[in-house]
């Protein structure tokens, strides 16, 4: 037996190197990245030590007094962090739904379009908004729903208003103008996946289906959707993941004073309440329970594809 075993180790040692040799190009070519990804996402990870310590910027980590979950404990008992995860929550979940199923219909759409230089140009345009910065966007959102802005208007000389509202200075329709906002920039460039799993569904599908008399609702129905069924679940996974992660910038430059309480997002809430007060610890607490957050949102959505027989992302 030791003698097997020995002769296994030399076989495998002499595999891996030699498959070092074979990819040696490969390996070369991959290292910045790996490098990059060691250097800028895990080496930070140190900084965690922050939350458990009343950081002093003058002392260092190292000289910073440990307090164990202290500033955790706090963070629970402030009635703005739980305002700014609920509307951190809200405005994932409306991102979620109703751009995922804007990106699918405008892929199904576009798909379905017959003049190739028409569908390329459309594609062309819709995806170009998400290369606009968000000033600019919160620049035209702002235009367009001020009380002299064109919506106004079109909905005064509709009678659906009898004088017109600022949108933005209303908070209960903050989520809204958000959502609507992030959907127009980001719904063509998003649908690209979608229109590229499209595309590799076999045509063969599509003819039988003629063949048996099906219209063209009909074959997106049976035919399109469950063929993109396991992108849409490994996109949603990846999208959940994502749900305490959506940063500040569309509510900080399309919130303002009497919406303040509707935009504050946790982005904001670690700037404003963290940094912005020199609580460099309470900060990193919130940034480390918005990643045990999004780790645990994976795994559940995860195992949940598994459990449904669909695609999975591990």
């Amino acid at each position: 037996m030791k003698t097997n075993n020995n002769t296994d180790k030399k076989y495998y040692k002499a595999s891996f190197s030699q498959k070092l040799k074979e990819q040696k190009y490969l390996i070369a070519m991959s290292a910045p990245f790996v490098i990059w990804v060691l250097v800028f996402k895990y080496a930070p990870l140190v900084g965690w030590l922050m939350a458990f310590q009343d950081y002093k910027p003058a002392k260092g980590i190292l000289g910073s007094k440990w307090v164990g979950l202290k500033h955790f404990i706090t963070l629970f008992k402030e009635e703005q962090f739980y305002q700014a995860l609920t509307n951190t929550l809200g405005m994932s979940i409306l991102a979620i739904i109703f751009g995922t199923m804007c990106s699918i219909t405008f892929a199904i759409l576009l798909n379905e379009m017959r003049g190739v230089k028409y569908k390329r140009i459309v594609q062309t345009v819709s995806y170009l908004p998400h290369f606009v910065s968000w000033v600019v966007v919160a620049n035209i959102v702002g235009q367009l729903l001020s009380p002299n802005g064109i919506v106004n208007e079109l909905l005064v000389n509709a009678h659906l208003l009898k004088t017109p509202i600022n949108f933005l200075a209303v908070p209960n329709m903050f989520w809204g103008v958000v959502t609507t906002s992030d959907i127009w920039k980001e719904t063509g460039w998003n649908a690209i996946i979608y229109l590229a799993a499209i595309t590799g569904i076999d045509m063969q599908l599509y003819e039988a289906a003629k063949v048996d008399g099906a219209n063209r609702w009909q074959q997106i129905w049976n035919i399109t959707l469950p063929s993109i069924r396991g992108t849409i679940i490994i996109l949603l996974i990846m999208n959940i993941g994502g749900l305490v992660n959506i940063g500040f910038e569309k509510q900080y430059l399309l919130g303002n004073n009497i919406v303040a309480e509707k935009s504050l997002v946790l982005d904001k809430y670690i700037l404003d309440y963290g940094i912005g007060m020199m609580r460099y610890s309470y900060g990193t607490a919130i940034g480390i329970f918005k990643s045990v957050v999004s780790i645990v949102l994976i795994w559940f959505a995860n195992n949940l594809a598994k459990k449904t027989g669909e695609g999975q992302l591990i």
